[in-house]
């Protein structure tokens, strides 16, 4: 299996989206990169906010897409173009609905499940859908016609702070997924409460 050489948060642009629910995969990159005390920057190239870390063994590239959710493959292509990375070399993190806040998975492959920026992305990347995914819970509206105005809301007290409980535990299995260690990385994500 290919290792992991990039993430990617997905969310959309600005600050009145920034604490939104639907920016839940930025956060993780946005706090990846204040680990490693680095900054993200606007890079034109990438259509997005752009570092490079390491973690662990392994030197990352972060990216925040800011080109709105729905076209978020073309800066997730734009990456792979240049550093000529293959999808399944990517771990895309976005916002889940089918999950409740408080959790995350792993996962690999697969549809876009109704996410428009993972059908953007795999749109892009020619319909390749072996990228990596990690799933962060967001919980659900509990109605399909109210999920546009709950993902471009903010979360009450106690989800984000759910939230930023996973992100944090997110973080801690990331050095295992990046060095290809799926099944610990997802024994310990997944068993997260």
């Amino acid at each position: 299996m290919s290792q992991v050489l990039a993430l990617i948060g997905l969310g959309n642009p600005g600050a009145q989206y920034a604490a939104t629910r639907h920016n839940a995969g930025a956060w993780l990159v946005d706090a990846v990169a204040r680990s490693a005390h680095t900054e993200l920057r606007p890079d034109k190239k990438f259509f997005g906010l752009y570092a490079k870390v390491r973690v662990g063994d392994t030197e990352l590239h972060l990216l925040n897409p800011t080109t709105f959710m729905n076209r978020s493959g073309g800066a997730v292509a734009a990456l792979c173009q240049f550093f000529k990375l293959a999808p399944e070399q990517l771990l895309i993190a976005h916002d889940e609905l089918d999950l409740p806040a408080g959790q995350a998975r792993y996962k690999t492959g697969g549809g876009h499940g109704g996410h428009n920026g993972l059908r953007d992305t795999i749109s892009a990347l020619g319909n390749q859908k072996q990228f990596h995914r990690l799933r962060i819970g967001i919980g659900h509206p509990g109605d399909a016609h109210q999920v546009v105005n709950y993902v471009l809301n903010r979360p009450g007290k106690a989800e984000q702070t759910a939230i930023d409980d996973v992100l944090d535990e997110c973080q801690a299995t990331l050095p295992l997924a990046l060095a290809g260690d799926w099944a610990p990385a997802m024994n310990r994500l997944h068993s997260f409460k």
